[in-house]
């Protein structure tokens, strides 16, 4: 089950969060919920990856992004995700999730989704690399062409060796995946 009522919360405070820009931060604030638990009584695994979409939506509507969207029919598509968790998220326990655009390159997006417990230790993190799809010419974007388009003036760091040896790696099981392996 997808978590409805805490997307309709993130969608309906984005503008109170103020503008989204590249360097910054989304922080949003939750609880571990009876219906977020798997049989260790702690956060699922699959949880994580749907709080994780929380953050970025609301990087996506902050941003501009959701204009982007109405005006020239550019969504945001996730191309990969790797996750690592070093610490339970039990039933009730507060935590927040961190979100940031971390660098780009041609038309990737590499995200950073960090789990942070009550008690400021992280929980979980999550990787991402996504593009920007033009629906109506069925193509990925140049990520410079979509930062102009939002008329933000910033300019990506080179990625770090953690996210280069990520994207190397995400390239290479998706052209598996391409050939059917």
């Amino acid at each position: 089950m997808y978590v409805w009522a805490r997307l309709a919360r993130v969608m309906a405070t984005a503008r109170r969060r103020g503008p989204y820009l590249p360097g910054g931060e989304s922080r949003l604030a939750f609880r571990c919920l009876p219906t977020d638990i798997d049989l260790n009584f702690h956060l699922n695994n699959a949880r994580y990856l749907m709080m994780a979409d929380l953050g970025r939506i609301d990087i996506f509507a902050r941003s501009g992004l959701m204009r982007l969207y109405r005006e020239h029919g550019w969504v945001p598509m996730m191309g990969g995700v790797q996750s690592v968790f070093v610490r339970e998220i039990k039933l009730w326990r507060r935590f927040e999730v961190v979100s940031s655009i971390e660098t780009w390159a041609g038309t990737e997006v590499i995200g950073r989704h960090k789990f942070i417990l009550d008690n400021g230790e992280t929980a979980a993190m999550v990787m991402t690399t996504a593009g920007i799809y033009d629906m109506n010419n069925r193509t990925f974007l140049p990520i410079r062409e979509v930062v102009d388009a939002l008329g933000v003036d910033a300019t990506p760091r080179p990625p770090t060796e953690a996210e280069r040896i990520f994207m190397a790696s995400h390239s290479g099981l998706r052209k598996l995946a391409k050939a059917g392996g």
